[in-house]
């Protein structure tokens, strides 16, 4: 489909399923979609909800899927929207769902960046030796002159 799909996870011996898990063949997918499979069939030849196959070719729809037969059918029945109008608004859509996640995931490099950085700054601070002062030149009309008489030397 569009790469969100991931495997189905095995944890403590049990069977996890996830939303993306396929498990629902065409006739029980479009009962709960309220299609008809041959439309759910029709949406696969255009790309708009593309299921997963098992190994003989039979269609497997995850609840994602039936969640976007569900919303195809609400743009096209409700808004009036074709079906290239709609492929075109779930490419976007995924575009931008992708989109989002990658803007997470340099946000969350540039926070570790920069907390590495005030860690390594704190650090060259801390380094710094507290028995040297800082050179600051003298500003004119302040200085100071001391005078010591000499000492007869015996």
């Amino acid at each position: 489909m569009d790469g969100r799909r991931r495997a189905p996870r095995f944890g403590n011996g049990a069977y996890e399923l996830t939303d993306e898990t396929p498990v629902y063949v065409i006739s029980v997918a479009a009962q709960l979609s309220g299609l008809h499979p041959q439309t759910l069939r029709q949406y696969d030849r255009l790309g708009l909800v593309s299921p997963d196959r098992t190994a003989g070719r039979g269609r497997r729809y995850s609840a994602r899927d039936i969640e976007l037969l569900r919303t195809v059918q609400a743009l096209s029945q409700d808004e009036g929207i074709n079906l290239a109008g709609i492929k075109r608004i779930i490419e976007l859509e995924n575009q931008v769902a992708a989109l989002q996640q990658r803007v997470a995931e340099l946000a969350a490099t540039v926070d570790g960046a920069a907390a590495a950085l005030r860690a390594r700054e704190a650090q060259v601070h801390a380094s710094y030796r507290r028995d040297l002062v800082p050179y600051q030149p003298p500003v004119p009309g302040s200085a100071l002159v001391v005078w010591r008489p000499k000492r007869p030397t015996d």
